[in-house]
């Protein structure tokens, strides 16, 4: 499964997890695990990192995706210009009605990266 694939599965499983509030582990997807595990911990780094706005607000869509952005940021060693890219990505695809939430996804992603530099 390449990267872009796993990455669409934990946004989809974690939109689950949300709407369900019952953890669905996979063991093909470590990285759902993980984010689950340390869902209390990622969602205090986006929080700190809104402005005038919650975590609540946003969609189930995009709050995966930043869920999932945030966690390989903090955990994973992957450079963090490609994790903004990848989210971005994912946003233009299942998200991004008019541009404006690719904007938002992006500064908000912009903050989370400050915060954890």
């Amino acid at each position: 499964m390449t990267r872009r694939k796993q990455r669409q599965a934990v946004i989809f499983k974690l939109y689950e997890y949300d709407l369900m509030k019952t953890p669905n582990l996979d063991d093909e997807l470590p990285f759902l695990n993980d984010i689950i595990l340390n869902i209390d911990s990622i969602d205090s780094i986006i929080e700190q990192a809104l402005e005038r706005y919650s975590l609540s607000r946003l969609s189930f869509l995009d709050r995966a995706i930043i869920r999932l952005a945030t966690y390989e940021m903090a955990y994973t060693d992957t450079p963090k210009a490609i994790i903004i890219n990848e989210a971005i990505e994912l946003t233009k695809d299942y998200s991004d009605i008019d541009d404006k939430q690719r904007k938002f996804n992006n500064r908000l992603l912009q903050n989370i990266k400050e915060s954890l530099d």
